[in-house]
């Protein structure tokens, strides 16, 4: 073998460490990053226009794939162009390798525009960051990465790569480092979780992280059809399977008023794999601890620890002969008539494929989504774990190319769609079977409920303004056109039955405008 170059070094370091998909939008101190990918077919390289967009792939990748894929960014500017989707990717706690290129080392003296501080912006994503200062040292700095990001629970490890480490011959390829597994949760926790369970006294079980798969909710299934107990999936769970053949368990609200409500009378919340809840903003006068007063919280797993198997021995303990409770195969009949926030969702679950995954932000427009798709066909639901809106796009197509095979189907609010909709682009490019509908109420609907939640003056017509998303009206099937994307308008449930049967039966992306006025 020829003598590599740190680049090369690098993406041979990954591809035996199993990544084998890299999202980039590079520039020119990664030149050589990109010319290397010829050097190492196994390596796929998928561009994306906006670097929101490479991140959110990732993170859409690695939520299917269970493995981290490589993004590939442009120093500073483009880590921060991207830092919002790697703060989702932070909530759902992905494994994904996040190379960063930077200056030639002799270069960074002399501040030249595209100069930043990239380790404080990475830093800030609190997960695993180095720079490789030599050549040769590229590959083990590569599998320490793969490593470190697949260490429980997972993570986001940046990896800094100055140009002329890139560039410098003598690069080393490295073997694959194993990543630590998740911690086993000692004896004397499951005993006094159990212990909680069998007392009589009202339980809530709060479920999270991998306990969202089938194993951990079928366990939490038994606890609950034998105690007695609530059991919730956290709010935004970074993937939940769901469907007819397994337990169909209710996600804790996002108000708080709903977390009240479910909470109700609670003497004790146990926490699986999550976190005690809290108020997704402060409201004054109000709490931001959601745990009900004088209610005892109880952490069965923490984030990071082996909560499924957790789950299974509390299970034994208390729920040795009791069965999972199932959801049962049933669809709602199709409606008709104009779209409406209450019908939408009822066309979706009377079509949803099976194995499908659903990339979901559809935000206000979803409320009543869960209900329509409790019995549908098996499929994976992923959620916006951190917030930050724009979402939804990229990690639908960060999904389908993890599963070429399973439709992908992005329930897309409007407002949140222009943060990155350029995703369009890479799905046509990549012919991605992804299927977006667009929610279109031409307004942040979500801001109008919040702005009476905050307890602000009466909106006016400037803080109105702020809050409309029309005056001019976007013309979204012309926007996914203009990007590849074939792209129709439906404005009565029979026209979105129509168009999504056809969008789910074609190969390749598509895109529906569907008129569904706000709930609000």
């Amino acid at each position: 073998m020829s003598e590599l170059n740190g680049a090369q070094s690098l993406i041979r370091t990954l591809v035996d460490a199993g990544v084998e998909v890299c999202f980039a939008n590079p520039g020119t101190s990664e030149m050589h990053f990109v010319a290397a990918l010829d050097t190492v077919p196994e390596m796929r390289g998928v561009l994306a226009l906006f670097e929101g967009v490479v991140t959110g792939a990732a993170d859409g990748y690695a939520r299917i794939a269970d493995k981290p894929a490589a993004t590939l960014l442009h120093l500073g500017p483009g880590l921060g162009n991207g830092l919002a989707n790697l703060h989702n990717a932070r909530r759902a706690h992905t494994p994904i390798v996040n190379v960063v290129g930077d200056h030639a080392t002799y270069h960074k003296q002399y501040d030249a525009p595209l100069e930043s501080d990239i380790e404080a912006v990475a830093g800030s994503l609190e997960g695993w960051v180095r720079r490789s200062e030599h050549t040769k040292d590229v590959g083990a700095d590569a599998a320490a990465a793969v490593a470190a990001a697949q260490d429980a629970p997972g993570r986001v490890a940046t990896l800094i790569l100055p140009a002329d480490a890139s560039w410098g011959e003598g690069g080393e390829p490295c073997a694959p480092i194993p990543p630590r597994v998740p911690q086993a949760v000692d004896a004397t926790t499951v005993k006094d979780v159990a212990d909680v369970l069998g007392a009589g006294e009202p339980v809530a079980l709060l479920v999270g992280g991998s306990a969202c798969r089938e194993e951990g909710l079928r366990a939490a299934s038994r606890i609950a059809a034998a105690t007695g107990a609530k059991v919730f999936v956290e709010t935004f769970p970074a993937r939940l399977e769901r469907g007819a053949g397994l337990p169909g368990i209710e996600r804790l609200g996002y108000l708080a008023e709903q977390v009240a409500y479910q909470l109700d009378g609670i003497k004790h919340v146990v926490i699986a794999g999550t976190k005690a809840p809290v108020s997704f903003f402060a409201y004054p006068g109000k709490p931001s601890d959601l745990v009900p007063e004088g209610a005892q919280v109880h952490t069965l797993a923490a984030v990071g620890q082996d909560v499924t198997r957790a789950l299974n021995e509390v299970a034994d303990l208390v729920a040795a002969d009791t069965e999972p409770v199932l959801a049962q195969a049933s669809r709602p009949a199709l409606p008709s008539g104009p779209l409406t926030p209450q019908n939408w969702v009822d066309v979706i679950g009377a079509l949803l494929p099976e194995n499908a995954i659903i990339a979901d932000e559809a935000n206000t427009s979803g409320l009543l989504l869960p209900a329509a798709t409790a019995g549908a066909p098996r499929h994976d639901v992923l959620t916006l774990t951190g917030g930050a809106i724009g979402y939804g796009m990229p990690v639908a197509t960060g999904a389908a190319v993890a599963a070429p095979d399973r439709p992908v189907l992005n329930l897309q609010s409007d407002g949140s769609a222009l943060y990155t909709i350029s995703a369009l682009w890479t799905q046509a490019r990549e012919n991605l079977n992804v299927t977006t509908v667009l929610l279109n109420n031409r307004a942040y609907a979500i801001l109008r409920l919040e702005l009476q939640r905050v307890g602000a003056a009466s909106g006016g017509p400037k803080a109105n303004d702020l809050l409309d998303l029309s005056r001019p009206d976007m013309d979204f099937v012309k926007i996914a056109e203009g990007m590849g994307v074939p792209a129709t308008r439906a404005t009565t449930a029979e026209e979105l039955a129509e168009q999504l049967q056809r969008a789910f039966a074609e190969p390749g992306p598509h895109l529906i405008d569907a008129a569904v006025p706000p709930l609000l």
